[in-house]
């Protein structure tokens, strides 16, 4: 049985071929790509759909699409991934996340992030999840600061996929362990 989890609000299933198309669209809004190099080709997001399934067989897990359950639409990911690029915390296991637009502002983020945490310390029983993103982006932060995810500018960092003039390079990191995840349920 393919794995499956649930809120309140929400279905995350495993990524197939039938999601490319509302993918596709979502990579390619500008908005929402705002804080990446660039906004997705439909053939980028095809390759980057087909990683996420691969990741998903080798690891165990990966994002999870995520679809709204009053309408069944497709509303983004949500999920764990192996950042494994050259960096002072790597390899770590990381939480990340992308919503269509006209799902900013209702709380989906932290709601769909909070079961995946539950999954990666409860199911995976990993020690520890960390999560990134450009310093600029106010959206992704607030979602893990909601998370109690700990930050210490420490732990910033220039991404080392990104040219060294990019603006987005400077990177902030926040980490959340198990015993902290256990510690926040109470």
């Amino acid at each position: 049985m393919e794995l499956a989890l649930e809120t309140d609000r929400l279905r995350l299933v495993a990524f197939d071929d039938s999601h490319l198309d509302a993918f596709a669209a979502m990579n390619a809004d500008a908005e929402v790509m705002e804080y990446f190099p660039a906004v997705l080709t439909p053939d980028e997001s095809a390759s980057l759909l087909q990683r996420l399934i691969e990741h998903r067989e080798k690891h165990g897990f990966a994002p999870f699409a995520l679809h709204q359950k009053s309408d069944n639409a497709f509303i983004g990911f949500t999920g764990l991934m192996v950042a494994d690029f050259d960096a002072q915390f790597t390899p770590a296991v990381e939480i990340g996340w992308r919503f269509t637009r006209a799902c900013w502002g209702k709380g989906l983020g932290p709601e769909a992030a909070r079961a995946c945490l539950r999954f990666g310390f409860a199911d995976l029983r990993l020690d520890e999840i960390v999560s990134f993103t450009a310093k600029q982006n106010r959206r992704s932060i607030s979602v893990m600061e909601k998370l109690q995810m700990h930050h210490t500018a420490d732990d910033d960092f220039l991404h080392p996929n990104l040219a060294e003039d990019d603006p987005l390079r400077p990177h902030v990191l926040y980490r959340i362990r198990r015993d902290q995840w256990t510690a926040s349920l109470l």
